[in-house]
């Protein structure tokens, strides 16, 4: 669906269901149905830019950062119908917005991402390790 009338909010509250129906739609692993857990995720992330077609939710970005130095982009999902709109780079664009030019900006893609990140300006990087969740 095309459609030029997107509009972006800064930590505009957003609920959890409509947050977890935007991941759902554009796969992405996240525990769609735990809405508690989601809901926590969104309060504790210090930045979470929003997407909107009118009062539906069609992006989120949610980011933890320090301000200072470096800045964790935790999701990025944009619903399949809003897609190849330059909505997904608009999201990041806000985000660098509220975090200014001394920090850097860090992301874990997914393998269905990984071709997504350099065509808007992410160099790919071979040094990052991390420690699994268990549930």
């Amino acid at each position: 669906m095309q459609n030029s009338d997107i509009t972006y909010s800064v930590n505009e509250k957003v609920t959890a269901e409509a947050v977890a129906t935007v991941y759902k739609k554009a796969g992405l692993r996240r525990p769609v149905d735990d809405l508690d857990r989601i809901g926590r995720m969104l309060d504790h992330a210090d930045i979470v830019i929003t997407a909107w077609s009118g009062d539906q939710l069609v992006g989120v970005a949610r980011a933890i950062t320090d301000y200072s130095y470096c800045c964790y982009l935790s999701d990025l999902a944009v619903d399949p119908d809003f897609q190849q709109q330059g909505i997904g780079k608009n999201l990041i664009q806000q985000l660098q917005q509220q975090i200014g030019e001394e920090v850097s900006l860090i992301l874990l893609a997914s393998a269905v991402a990984m071709d997504y990140y350099p065509h808007i300006g992410f160099e790919k990087l071979n040094n990052s390790y991390a420690i699994g969740r268990k549930r």
